[in-house]
């Protein structure tokens, strides 16, 4: 029987050695805790049995490093069992003869003997060179971890399954391939990727499950792509098989009164409380699109936001406790998108950072060997598809996926390393897809030689079955029942399908107070405060202990500017507005994670939300020090140079809380786009796919200010064409992402608060200035934080008299500064500037009700710094000329290929044309 071994208690030294990671800090912040180093020793018996037989020593770590080049793991190679032998584990190479006696001790785990050369080569050939499994792990810095991987494989024969169990599997292995033979013959034109050919991997699923609940786990968030997804979820995870036969039919899979567009049967997700041996185990699937890997950080975020909310590792009260003690993380691998897709880097690379540590994930990488119709050595460059593991040196183990009591072994192992260390590791399960990319493809056509093996060979599942039987562990007949009794379900299952009404599904638990967004109206939101608390906050914001050696330039104009700005209760500027919005919500008991590159300076130095002593390295965030209020507390996560895992692991942590609120900060605007999978397929898109709402805060840098191509746009145009925004009806709150261009502090304090003031969820796009950070005339005063105060979509002009103006200039963002400084030049007081803060939802009761006072206007004119091509043009036009019935001019940049030149002289002279435009049209 396969029993999980317990965690033990790190071994700490007499003196506590930190990890060679300072970040800032040996104290820790919340989120970030130095671990002490384990103090470990390689026992002396072990080492005079070594160090007295040096060449036999060497030649058994040999094997560790090398045995895997001759393992055949691979059920259906082309190439002929390799009989050549490596040097390096020849005892010749060590000057060894095989008479030659030997003692095992110390060498070698386990209760095998050996007592001569000859004997101990068997030995090792039958652990390292096997046709079940095989073991990389030499590379592995930490001599422990060494220790511990090499005695635990070399004794994983030692840990049995029960015929009970074994009959367990078998039973989950024949419901796999019952699934897709009944999908085959009911539908047989549906792309339903299944998992015939990978039917082990239910095993690891029966094994991981049983060391969930034997180890405490309380939660297991997995991230999985789409082979294999339906049957696992119908065989063990309580999926109804009348859900997906409901949505083969030409239904949703939710109720007939939700208006959501769905997804496919293969990107189905369950979230369960399942019963394993007697004890319940939280399950939850994170939604996959198509795009391979990309759910793989989004399952991390949610990992981690788990473990915050159980106040887990450095989010505890106490020191000891690591990361991972009750959620686990677990992903599922492609084995040519683990290879080919560039997430999995960021996502491996981000494993131990600070702030975005999980304690670890358990990975499986599926390995059908082929990627669509490519082989898989002709997709990538190194020898297994799981080398880029050995980055992060986590070990892996390759089994062969025609022996699933192997792969409940190896996960048994994995898990056990997984709870000992809290670090990665994978398993490469060696396996094969018996049909093509989908059941309605033909891999002959390019890979014939291996589709000649796989269509001459039997299944897994009847391999097994058959295996079982001539054991006398599963009769034929046992087997058979078991699935004819599937077959039965899935029949009665599919009957029911028509008159099958899905359950909620969404808005329950954490999210259970919230609802869907309004579809026909746009709500406002009191996220006014009273200005004596907003001033202790703001103080708060700069406060720091009196040993505290802070930078001088910081003191003078970070900390007393501010301290005097909120005195006096004016030039309240971007940095004091974010700090107050953000300290305002942990007084009232919300959590706020800031994430990005250089986030708790600010990429502008605007920021300083993070301070650093100037002796001592030693970083202090005095927000987390306020006194008062309900405990809300700030995490700046300083991200990889990473945007798409980065996003993924923002957007993770957003839907699992909606209670806490979580940006995500581009360095400049236009790095957005190396996210723009995460945006299209989870953030703009998650609820209408999948019901999924969230509130995740991007800032996207923008403007104009001479910084070229790259730095110049965060391509509003991109994101406006995301929205579902109407151009000829008045939207409501339900557009699915909203996108705000603020001009003033205020206005960004408001929306930041906002996200959180209201009953429902949505993801924000705050087109960010950079210029206006320190622009005298971008300020606010006391007055704009009261109570009553709020957001405004619509920013009208209180300088002109409206029965004199002519001409009203719409524009958004920072433009309007050189604009209102235009018309002061030309004391042009018959033209109105209208600033749109809010683009989607498109704000057209505001601008109506703005417009409707200026009764002499002639023309209407939308003046913009991006290219015609390029920002908010394309998408005002419409709604403007079909909501408000006027024609609207356009003044701004020509059309262009990229964002902006990297000329001087030309971007002086683009500046003076479009600003002048507007007025002389």
């Amino acid at each position: 029987m396969l029993r999980y071994f317990a965690h033990s208690e790190a071994r700490l030294g007499n003196v506590s050695r930190p990890l060679a990671r300072y970040y800032h800090s040996e104290k820790g912040v919340w989120g970030y805790k130095p671990i002490a180093r384990r103090d470990f020793q390689v026992a002396e018996d072990v080492r005079a049995s070594r160090n007295s037989q040096g060449n036999v020593y060497r030649w058994v770590e040999a094997f560790r490093q090398h045995g895997h080049k001759l393992a055949t793991v691979n059920p259906i190679s082309i190439r002929p069992s390799s009989q050549q032998e490596l040097q390096e584990l020849s005892p010749a190479f060590y000057g060894l003869q095989t008479q030659e006696t030997v003692r095992t001790a110390g060498l070698l785990s386990g209760p095998q003997v050996a007592q001569n050369v000859a004997q101990l080569e068997q030995l090792l050939k039958d652990i390292y060179c096997g046709r079940s499994v095989s073991a990389e792990f030499s590379y592995v810095e930490d001599i422990e971890e060494r220790e511990w991987l090499a005695k635990n494989f070399e004794t994983l024969d030692q840990h049995q399954l029960e015929n009970s169990e074994r009959c367990e599997i078998a039973e989950l292995l024949i419901k796999s391939q019952a699934w897709d033979n009944f999908m085959a013959l009911k539908f047989p034109t549906v792309k339903r990727y299944g998992g015939e050919g990978a039917e082990s991997m239910l095993a690891f699923f029966w094994q991981l499950l049983r060391d969930s609940v034997q180890g405490n786990i309380e939660h297991v968030v997995l991230a999985m792509p789409h082979r294999g997804r339906t049957p696992l979820q119908a065989a063990l995870f309580n999926m109804r098989p009348a859900k997906v036969f409901r949505k083969l039919s030409g239904a949703s899979e939710f109720a007939e009164d939700i208006e959501a567009m769905s997804d496919v049967i293969s990107h189905f997700h369950v979230s369960e409380q399942l019963q394993v041996l007697g004890k319940s185990l939280n399950f939850s699937m994170v939604r996959n699109p198509s795009h391979l890997e990309a759910a793989n950080p989004v399952a991390m975020g949610k990992t981690r936001s788990k473990q915050q909310t159980r106040g887990e590792g450095a989010f505890g009260i106490t020191d000891s406790q690591p990361f991972g003690q009750h959620v686990l993380n677990v992903i599922l691998h492609g084995d040519a998108a683990f290879a080919g897709q560039g997430i999995n880097q960021e996502c491996l690379n981000m494993a131990y950072v600070p702030h975005f540590e999980v304690g670890g994930s358990l990975h499986l990488i599926v390995n059908n060997q082929v990627g669509f119709t490519t082989p898989g050595d002709r997709g990538r460059s190194t020898a297994y598809t799981s080398d880029l593991a050995k980055s992060i040196q986590a070990p892996v183990f390759h089994v062969n996926g025609d022996d699933p009591e192997a792969l409940a072994r190896i996960t048994n192992l994995a898990f056990r390393y997984q709870r000992e260390f809290r670090k990665d590791i994978f398993i490469d399960l060696n396996c094969f897809r018996r049909w093509g990319h989908n059941e309605l493809d033909d891999p002959t056509f390019t890979n014939p030689l291996v589709y000649k093996i796989v269509h001459q060979r039997g299944s897994v599942p009847d391999s097994y079955a058959q295996q079982l039987a001539q054991a006398q562990v599963l009769s034929e007949s046992q087997a058979k029942q078991i699935r004819d009794d599937y077959m039965k379900y899935l029949g009665e299952e599919l009957a029911l399908a028509p008159t099958y009404e899905p359950p909620p599904s969404f808005f329950e638990k954490q999210w259970k107070n919230l609802q869907l967004a309004p579809s026909k109206e746009l709500t406002y939101w009191d996220t006014g405060l009273d200005y004596g608390l907003l001033h202790y906050i703001g103080q708060q914001s700069v406060t720091f202990p009196e040993d505290f050696n802070i930078h001088p330039h910081l003191l003078k104009t970070h900390v007393n500017a501010r301290l005097k700005k909120l005195e006096n209760g004016v030039k309240i500027d971007w940095s004091t507005a974010e700090a107050l919005a953000i300290g305002s919500l942990m007084y009232q008991g919300h959590n706020v994670r800031i994430s990005g590159e250089d986030v708790g300076r600010g990429t502008f130095s605007h920021r300083h939300a993070m301070l650093v002593d100037q002796q001592t390295n030693e970083m202090f965030l005095p927000l987390n020090s306020m006194e008062g209020g309900n405990g809300g507390k700030l995490e700046l996560a300083h991200s990889i140079l990473s945007e798409e895992a980065v996003l993924g692991f923002e957007y993770g942590m957003a839907i699992d809380n909606p209670n806490n609120l979580i940006i995500w900060e581009a360095q400049f605007g236009d790095f957005a786009n190396g996210a723009q999978i995460i945006i299209d397929t989870f953030i703009v898109s998650g609820e209408t796919k999948w019901m999924e709402s969230n509130a995740l805060v991007m800032l996207l840098p923008h403007g104009y200010d001479g910084a070229a191509s790259e730095h110049s746009s965060c391509r509003i145009e991109r994101f406006l064409q995301l929205s579902d925004s109407k151009e000829t009806a008045p939207d409501g709150d339900a557009v699915n992402v909203h996108i705000v261009n603020p001009t003033t502090p205020a206005q960004y304090y408001h929306v930041l608060r906002r996200q959180l003031a209201r009953n429902f969820r949505k993801p924000l796009v705050v087109v960010a200035p950079k210029t206006l950070l320190r622009l005298p005339a971008a300020t606010s005063t006391h007055e704009d934080f009261q109570p009553g105060t709020l957001f405004h979509n619509v920013l009208g002009d209180t300088t002109v008299q409206p029965e004199q103006v002519r001409k009203v200039i719409l524009c958004s963002g920072k433009h309007y500064y050189t604009l209102a400084e235009e018309r002061e030049k030309r004391q042009a007081y018959d033209t109105a500037i209208l600033r749109l803060e809010s683009l989607s939802p498109f704000p057209f009761q505001e601008l109506q009700g703005q417009l409707a006072q200026y009764g002499n206007v002639k023309s209407f004119v939308w003046s913009q710094e991006e290219h015609r091509n390029m920002g908010a043009w394309t998408f005002v036009r419409p709604r403007f000329e079909n909501l408000i019935g006027q024609q609207l001019h356009y003044c701004g940049r020509c059309e262009a290929p990229t964002p902006a030149t990297g000329i001087g002289k030309v971007h002086k002279r683009e500046v003076d044309e479009i600003v002048a435009a507007p007025f002389e049209l």
